[in-house]
This record gives C-alpha cells, structure tokens and sequence, in this order.
C-alpha cells in the first residue's frame, strides 16, 4: 500500500491510496467516532472512515490489520470488463461484440451500425452473469452475433462508446418516462443520464429525473420499471403505500424487475470499467 503525508484535519476531506490493486479512499468525518471499513461495490474502491483526530498511519494500520476481509471482498466482485475491441457487452438485454475500426472521419458520432456476424468453427460465446443474457456455449458456425462497431482511435473508442451508449438511453427512458407520465397525468420537468454509482434513478423536488446510462444494457423491461418508479415520484416523494400503488398501476410487473435489480444490477456496473 502506498503511504502519504497527513494534510491538516477537516471534515469530509479525501486522501486517495491503494492496496491489492484498488483505490483505496480515505475519508475523515467530524461525526465518526471510530474507523470504520467498506468496499463500494459499483466502484471497486475501499472506502476507510476515521474521526478527525486519526492520520493516515492509523488508517494504514487499520486497513492492514483486515487485509484478508478487504481481499474476500474484492475477489467477490464481478470482474471489470473493459470497452476494447473483441470485448463483449449487453445492451438492451442481448449480448454484443465491440468492433473498434479506426479513424473515420465521415462518421462523428462514435459507433458506425450494428451489424451481425458468422464466427468461425468451434468460437464460443462468453456466458454473461444475467438471466436473460444468459446463452449456452455454443460451437455453430452459423450462429449470427450481433455486434456493434466503434470508429475513433483505440484510446477514444470507449469514450465514444459510453457517450452513444449514454445518447440511446437517453433516448429510450424519454420514451418510457412520457408514457408513464401521460398514465399517472405528471409531467417531468427535465431528464439527465448520468453515471449514477449508488441508484438507478432518481427525482429532484424540482420535477428533474436522473437516471444512469447504464440502464440501456438491462432488458427494456428493466429500464422500463425504473422510469415508472421515478415518474411515481413526481406524484409521491417517497416510498409508501400510496407510492407502491401508483407504480403498479404503470407498472404491475415491478416485483419481477425489483428482484432483477437486487440481484443482478452489479452486473452492469463492471461493463466499460477502467483498468484496475
């Protein structure tokens, strides 16, 4: 693990650090009253709190002294798959393969088509860890895979990928918000993709909906019941009965798409993951 000098005590301040390969972050907080440890699993980062009065030696010491537990946790983690060429990737709930093919000039927004392919004899397909992704090995040559090809660069391919990745989101949670908007008769006053780490959706006091792009590489009906559950939210801030009710009126297949969420959303957050 790298060391650092301690900077002067202030709350909420940040110092970064790494062990068994991930970032490790260092937070002090006035309100902690002992160390404590975590590991963020959209992130892949461990996350050390202290009170004010610790420095960074007490932290090292700390995080040292439950290597074992930090490393099981990472091992349990999917493993990142990065945005390269030949890599395999869900969106919209089937799997594809990236093409990167180089500078192009004519096209400027990122990825040239979709398009499909015949492997060759005895190529496997990668199983992928979601339910609906999930397909066999299989050994037909004649087997079409769907894939997406990406002009640019190699080092700004995956850049241009999650920005047209972020657009087609975009794209089909405003279609799926006006619909559940025009059923419970709200209007949404705005919608923003983001990266979110810690929620799929979410709606401001103001009638702003954000959502993270990342929704675009569940099945459509994931992506469908998150866009129901934060229009819900324009009518009722919170998660009650009354608020329940009205998704299920939009929604009636929420229990189905909760249970996907829970078990298999990390899943999605390893896709375009930088290198470790």
């Amino acid at each position: 693990m790298r060391t650092a000098k301690a900077s002067p005590a202030r709350s909420n301040t940040r110092e970064e650090l790494s062990v068994l390969g991930a970032p490790v972050e260092v937070r002090r907080h006035a309100g902690a009253r002992r160390l404590t440890l975590r590991v963020s699993r959209t992130r892949r980062a461990v996350i050390v709190t202290l009170p004010l009065q610790c420095d960074l030696g007490e932290a090292g010491n700390f995080l040292n002294r439950n290597i074992d537990w930090v490393r099981a946790r990472l091992d349990s983690l999917p493993q990142p798959v990065q945005f390269v060429d030949g890599a395999f990737m869900p969106l919209r709930g089937e799997p594809h393969r990236l093409v990167f093919t180089g500078p192009n000039r004519s096209n400027r927004q990122g990825v040239v088509g979709r398009t499909t392919e015949s492997p060759i004899p005895g190529f496997q397909i990668p199983t992928l860890p979601i339910p609906t992704l999930q397909i066999p090995t299989l050994q037909i040559p004649t087997l079409q895979i769907p894939t997406l090809q990406i002009s640019g660069n190699s080092e700004h391919a995956p850049r241009r990928l999650t920005d047209w990745l972020a657009n087609e989101a975009k794209a089909d949670l405003t279609a799926r918000v006006a619909h559940h908007a025009s059923a419970l008769k709200v209007k949404a006053k705005g919608i923003a993709v983001r990266d979110q780490a810690s929620r799929w959706g979410s709606c401001s006091t103001t009638g702003v909906l954000s959502f993270s792009w990342r929704l675009v590489m569940a099945p459509p009906a994931i992506l469908d019941y998150v866009a129901a559950h934060e229009v819900a939210h324009l009518r009722e801030m919170n998660h009650g009965p009354r608020f329940w009710a009205l998704v299920r009126q939009t929604y009636p297949g929420l229990d189905e798409a909760k249970r996907w969420l829970q078990i298999y959303g990390l899943d999605l957050h390893r896709y375009g993951a930088s290198e470790i």
